[in-house]
């Protein structure tokens, strides 16, 4: 039985591209859902299965039990599956994050940003890409775990990854659909951390800005021009699992796609990109962008505070690594790329520790 994508992890995330597939997919599909949530993993299948029928959509959906976090488990899924997509999901460390609060550790990460879970992010994902280069270096990996940060971990690590979903890709389609959108082509360059004054009121935005343009003109001011865009204070998986799903679907059929990822082929941030029939990824920039610029820019928010990756070298940027030097973190000065798995461990008893204190 063949398997076109397969999807680790059952979480929302990976719920929505699934079911999205189911209602979307023009062409074949067979997806394999795999992941240790019994009833999670029944469920999904049951409803791709019951939302392909509903639209009349040649997807089918099957799950595969597995503990993602076993030794060998990435491994062994491609033996078995041999899958030609995979779209990695599963993390241990869940997306609500952004909006839980209460404990020192959702303190910590409010404060100090996202990348303080980004070796969290990092470790099913960087397994998985271990894996393929291992067994089918070919097989293009589309990382949905902190992509912006977690892929210029993964290609230091010496592996690729085709890029990510969600993030850039949340504005651009955002955008795209608002009312007072400007005529012409948008393309966008966005880092995650573009993503927090959309968040708020229009009238209370303040903070990192998108570049956004309409063909070759850039839009002098995104905040007035989309006012009334907003996004929810949790993660927005309604756009942000669903805007993987025209890609991964181009990807499975061999058909060209355009449109807005993050991490493309390693790099930080997000961008415009286009995909051919062959499934390679290029940068699909503004007449007035190079890439050093593009790439320099996206690169630029984690070095005012965040995580950056210089050679095979990982670094704490900013309050970030302030707040881990307060609280001892062992490697809070940076470490290895090659010592995820032992950072992650130090890295977990910190996140236990703060978890138990309340803020």
């Amino acid at each position: 039985m063949t398997t076109d994508v397969l999807i680790t992890g059952t979480g929302m995330f990976a719920g929505r591209i699934a079911l999205d597939i189911a209602a979307t997919a023009k062409e074949p599909v067979s997806v394999v859902i795999a992941g240790r949530n019994v009833d999670r993993l029944q469920w999904l299948q049951t409803a791709g299965n019951a939302r392909a029928a509903m639209f009349g959509t040649p997807a089918t959906f099957r799950a595969h039990r597995i503990d993602l976090l076993e030794e060998g488990a990435s491994e062994a899924l491609l033996s078995e599956l041999k899958p030609r997509i995979v779209v990695q999901a599963a993390s241990i460390q869940t997306s609500s994050v952004i909006s839980d609060q209460g404990s020192r550790w959702t303190q910590l990460v409010a404060e100090g940003g996202l990348s303080a879970t980004a070796v969290f992010q990092a470790l099913m994902s960087s397994r998985m890409a271990a894996a393929i280069t291992k067994l089918c270096p070919k097989t293009p990996l589309i990382n949905c775990s902190f992509p912006d940060v977690v892929n210029v971990m993964i290609t230091a690590m010496g592996h690729d990854v085709l890029c990510g979903t969600g993030n850039v890709a949340i504005l651009s389609n955002v955008f795209r659909g608002a009312p007072a959108r400007p005529e012409g082509t948008l393309r966008v360059l966005a880092h995650y951390q573009c993503l927090k004054p959309w968040r708020q009121p229009a009238t209370e935005r303040t903070g990192p800005a998108p570049r956004i343009f309409a063909d070759d003109t850039e839009v002098a001011d995104p905040f007035a021009t989309f006012a009334e865009c907003k996004l929810t204070p949790e993660p927005a998986i309604e756009i942000s699992g669903a805007s993987g799903v025209t890609l991964i679907l181009a990807l499975a059929a061999g058909t060209p796609w355009s449109g807005h990822v993050p991490g493309p082929c390693g790099l930080p941030g997000g961008y415009p990109v286009t995909l051919s029939e062959a499934g390679v990824m290029s940068l699909d920039l503004p007449a007035s962008v190079t890439e050093a610029e593009a790439v320099a820019w996206n690169d630029a928010f984690e070095h005012a505070g965040g995580l950056t990756v210089s050679g095979s070298r990982a670094s704490y940027n900013g309050r970030l690594a302030e707040l881990l030097r307060a609280e001892g973190f062992a490697h809070a000065d940076g470490f290895d790329v090659a010592d995820l798995e032992a950072v992650c461990a130090d890295m977990l008893g910190l996140r236990d520790r703060l978890m138990s204190e309340p803020a």
